[in-house]
């Protein structure tokens, strides 16, 4: 049995059993990229569901070889919608979401001639495309790696770097990452973050609550090692976590969940001082963090990165990398709010698949993709039922 870590604000400890893990009988590899012109390579980002047909993006590949936008069925046709080709932007490292009739997200890199520091754009299930906002990589930001959110038909999002004024040394942009608003295609910074106060390098998406939104910085804080943060759509901005020495975590790079009050994410790092793979924690929304679990790697999994979700009051996530075996490739896992783990599949054969990213329900079935393997190692779309 492992023991949860007590909260950094002073709480009981947490159980955090580790289960046995289950069958995985029902995994299944729905599409293997190719990773040439026709279809991409190296999907890094979540999917969505719309009328049963799932939507994602690939990092690499695509006429270009800077990523594309694509469909594949729960039958495993994939179709291109979009090649990105660098000007349109380029390297699309997060997923979409859907406003009305049209996919809008972002991409790392491409766009703005002098900088090429990211987009955010727009496309139709039918291919039609466009760009919204090029960053410049100054004051307005730069490079995006999150998925927008949509808050009362304005689109918000972050970027890893820019801001204004200096903060990683010989880091390509000024700036330790930005939150920004688009409306009607017009960009506005909402807030930027200077480093030891308030964190730096925001990774993940945004989450609304309340008509304000939450998030993780992946970096700074008073410890330099990742900070929670609320900001409001007037740009006011609060701290209400700083991750510490490690034991609460390290590195928060996934956007959070919002569940009956309580916030749960996961850091990469820290967590279990021998072990230090990364956590799972909850937080309520004024700040009092707890580690529900740590991550041991090896049967578990190691340093999650991605969002978790919920499915009938019990929260699934991955982890990239350890699992069941030592030569897994990560792991999807379920967790209870009080802190039983179970490792519902191990991806232990680069056929299946490897490197995980964050998951979807659809009808109690969970859809995913992974990074690499496949049968030409450029990574899979995947289904499970847990």
């Amino acid at each position: 049995m492992l023991a949860g870590c007590a909260g950094r604000d002073g709480s009981a400890a947490v159980p955090g059993a580790m289960l046995q893990a289950t069958a995985t009988s029902s995994y299944k590899v729905l599409y293997n990229f190719k990773g040439g012109e026709t279809d991409g390579a190296n999907p890094g980002s979540n999917l969505i569901n719309v009328n049963g047909t799932l939507y994602g993006t690939a990092t690499n590949g695509g006429s270009a070889g800077k990523g594309v936008v694509y469909s594949v069925t729960t039958d495993g046709v994939e179709k291109i919608l979009h090649n990105f080709q660098g000007a349109s932007g380029a390297k699309p490292m997060a997923g979409l979401i859907e406003v009305g009739n049209r996919f809008y997200g972002t991409t790392y890199g491409g766009g703005h001639t002098s900088c090429g520091c990211g987009t955010v754009y727009f496309i139709t299930a039918s291919g039609a495309y466009g760009v919204l906002h090029s960053f410049a990589g100054g004051s307005d930001g730069a490079y995006p790696e999150a998925a927008l959110v949509d808050l009362d038909g304005t689109l918000y999002g972050t970027t890893n770097e820019g801001g204004g004024g200096k903060c990683r040394v010989g880091g390509r942009a000024e700036g330790c990452g930005t939150i920004f608003s688009i409306t009607a295609g017009t960009e506005k910074v909402l807030g930027t973050f200077s480093g030891e106060t308030e964190g730096e390098y925001p990774t993940s998406g945004l989450i609304p609550i309340n008509g304000a939104l939450y998030g993780t910085t992946s970096e700074g804080g008073t410890d330099a090692q990742g900070t929670v943060f609320r900001i409001t759509t007037a740009g006011v901005k609060r701290v209400l976590h700083n991750f510490g020495a490690g034991s609460d975590g390290r590195n928060p790079n996934a956007a959070l969940l919002y569940l009956k009050g309580t916030l749960y994410g996961t850091t990469s790092n820290g967590g279990d001082l021998t072990a230090r793979k990364g956590t799972v924690f909850s937080m309520r929304l004024g700040g009092r963090e707890r580690v529900l679990y740590d991550f041991k790697g090896t049967p578990d999994g190691a340093n999650p990165n991605s969002a978790l979700i919920a499915v009938g009051g019990v929260l699934y996530g991955t982890t990239p990398n350890a699992g069941t075996t030592s030569n897994s490739m990560g792991t999807v896992y379920s967790i209870s709010v009080n802190g039983n783990e179970n490792v519902v599949h191990s991806f232990n054969s680069s056929a299946e698949g490897g490197y995980p990213n964050g998951l979807i329900d659809v009808n109690g079935t969970l859809y995913g993709t992974t990074d690499l393997g496949g049968n030409g190692d450029f990574g899979t779309v995947y289904s499970l039922s847990p």
